[in-house]
């Protein structure tokens, strides 16, 4: 990690999904933490502090708007910028994750530039 490298988590059950995403935000220049199950991430979020994380909705353990949830309760984590991800495109799905505290929603497929310009609007670029 080189100083001033700024982290995004990724939330993410599939595979491939997942290490897109983290593609894209290394080409960034993002340093990246995938993590498989939501169970598991609010204490690596907890530990981690990330500048932006990446929340797909529709997780097979708990569901991505409850660790959206649990993070806009938690002092330490309200501030952290959440992108939800989901196939779930209907205009209710989009206001229930807006509603859950989301920073902003995409809807999968999405571009590469769309996450990029997404987390660049959410985490100022560092200071050299």
């Amino acid at each position: 990690m080189t100083p001033n490298q700024r982290t995004v988590i990724i939330v993410e059950d599939e595979a491939d999904a997942a290490e897109m995403f983290a593609e894209m935000m290394r080409v960034s220049g993002y340093r990246v933490v995938k993590i498989f199950r939501s169970a598991s991430a609010i204490g690596i979020i907890s530990a981690e502090k990330p500048d932006v994380v990446i929340l797909d909705v529709m997780m097979p353990d708990v569901s991505g708007l409850e660790v959206l949830r649990f993070m806009r309760r938690e002092p330490s984590l309200q501030n952290i910028p959440v992108v939800l991800v989901s196939a779930k495109s209907m205009p209710s799905d989009i206001k229930m994750g807006m509603d859950a505290g989301a920073s902003r929603y995409l809807t999968k497929p999405f571009s590469f530039l769309e996450l990029k310009n997404t987390v660049d609007e959410l985490v100022p670029a560092p200071e050299f």
